[in-house]
């Protein structure tokens, strides 16, 4: 009987199913994973922060070469998973790595929303999205440092999710200097996705949260009698 391939992220999900774009970018993430499986898993999670970086300026230089921006946060978005697939592959994941995973992600996420801004985009509202977006991301971390298993929910707005926002309008605006119809600017068409993308996603995140959240914290080991007993943080 063939293995599911998935079966592993639900698991380190809370027995959540990938949507139908993690899914496919699981699959993407693990085509690429035999060719860096010596590479360590945190170097991957700095390159793909660099990579995403180096796209920000690459969008400044207009058609056609703006569509290299494209491919590069394409690039960036798969050296970020790999740094997990990695790990989990090789067993060299480690909290520490956890850590670094998660600073990346969010200082990749702030080079995606800059790459919008330089296709024209609100700089108010890439500061309203990054909010959002950061909001998310701390709600789902902290519900799960006080039990919750897994994500909480998989919501519509997770990092394949973004990297897409965020490619689709680097690659358009090598072909045409505005999106057709409405006449606004790449950056803009895609920040307000990314918005609504990001409030629905709030949103989805919010009811798993309320679903799987145990009703009292998980219970601590008992201090050693010569210690005193000090309050717990965040209480």
């Amino acid at each position: 009987m063939a293995t599911d391939p998935d079966a592993g992220w639900s698991a380190r999900h809370g027995g959540l199913e990938p949507s139908v774009v993690v899914r496919g970018w699981l699959r993407l993430v693990r085509a690429c994973v035999r060719p860096v499986r010596r590479v360590p898993p945190d170097v991957l999670s700095v390159a793909g922060v660099l990579v995403l970086a180096a796209a920000v300026p690459v969008a400044t230089t207009g058609a056609p070469w703006v569509a290299l921006a494209g491919v590069l946060v394409v690039l960036g978005g798969v050296l970020d998973g790999l740094d997990g697939a990695v790990a989990l592959a090789t067993e060299r994941a480690r909290p520490l790595g956890a850590v670094v995973d998660a600073v990346c992600d969010r200082l990749g996420d702030l080079a995606l929303l800059a790459v919008l801004v330089v296709l024209g985009a609100p700089v108010a509202g890439a500061v309203a999205v990054a909010a959002v977006t950061l909001l998310h991301e701390y709600a789902r971390a902290r519900a799960q440092s006080v039990g919750m298993p897994g994500a909480g929910a998989v919501t519509v707005a997770e990092r394949p999710t973004r990297i897409i926002v965020v490619a689709l309008p680097a690659l358009g605006a090598a072909v045409l200097p505005a999106v057709p119809g409405p006449g606004w600017s790449w950056g803009t068409t895609f920040l307000t996705t990314w918005a609504v993308l990001a409030l629905v996603g709030l949103v989805q995140l919010g009811v798993g949260i309320r679903r799987t959240i145990p009703a009292a914290f998980p219970p601590e080991p008992p201090l050693p009698p010569d210690l005193p007993d000090l309050p717990s943080p965040g209480r």
